[in-house]
Order: C-alpha cells, then structure tokens, then sequence
C-alpha cells in the first residue's frame, strides 16, 4: 500500500501541472459558431484580466498549494525532510482550494447549461483525478500530516 501511494503521489507532480492546461470543458452560445474549450489555465487568464488580486488568490490556493504539499509529502516520503514538516502540510492541505474550485466549476457549468452549449472534456476528469487521488492520500495513515 505505502509503495502504491509513493507512486500515486509521484504521478501527481506530473498530472497536476497537465490538468491545468488541458480543456475542462467546452462553451459556446450556439453550437453553429464552435465551442471555445476552457482549461484552469484560460480561466485564470481571463480572470487576470478582470481582478488581479483574485488571480493572484486563484494562483495561489487552486496551483501553488496543491503541488507544494504533493512535493512536500514526496519529500517526506523519500525521507528527504523530516517528518517535523507534516503539520505544514497539512496547512497546504487545508490552504489547497482545488475541491473548492472544481466544485464551483461543476455549478458554473451545471448553471451554464441552460443558456448556451456546454460539454465536458478530459481535462475535467484528469483534473477531478488529481483533487481525489491527493484527498485520498491525505487520508493514508502512513502520509496522513499530523496535528499541530
């Protein structure tokens, strides 16, 4: 179990940096006039250009926490820092709002439907993928961060 969970973790700091940019799904108003396919990444572009600070905040919590803690636990898993470091990661864990964000999105799409076209693509499911592997991870006795 321990091993599988190594690799899972490992297979993480790959995918994760992959879900960011691929298509979650595909919007338009009329399916004569194509679909435009929205990935993490196109959404942080777009909100870049509206809020700034939000972006920043969408940067922070949706990207940068989720793969610090994912390098954080493989780092302690290979036993190159201590295990001292587990509470930090479970800060990152909680600071890491990617749930959040794929639940808002399944609203937004779920919201969207009725208004225009709106498909699912693969990216929705690799990046759901990631969020699920990470929050059964963190449930591992063996990886699971200690309390503070």
């Amino acid at each position: 179990m321990q091993r599988i969970a190594i690799w899972l973790n490992l297979a993480l700091l790959v995918l994760y940096p992959l879900s960011w940019f691929a298509p979650l799904i595909r919007a338009g108003l009329l399916p004569l006039f194509g679909l435009s396919e929205i990935s993490v990444a196109t959404g942080i572009l777009a909100l870049w250009e509206k809020d700034i600070f939000l972006a920043l905040v969408v940067i922070l919590f949706a990207l940068v926490a989720p793969m610090a803690k994912t390098a954080g636990l493989a780092l302690v898993q290979f036993g190159r820092i201590g295990t001292r470091f587990k509470p930090g990661l479970r800060v990152l864990g909680t600071l890491a709002m990617a749930d959040i964000f794929l639940i808002s999105l399944y609203i937004t799409v779920a919201k969207g439907i009725g208004v225009g076209t709106v498909e699912t693509a693969w990216g929705l499911y690799l990046f759901s993928g990631c969020v699920l592997t990470s929050l059964a991870l963190s449930y591992i006795p063996q990886f699971k961060p200690e309390q503070p």
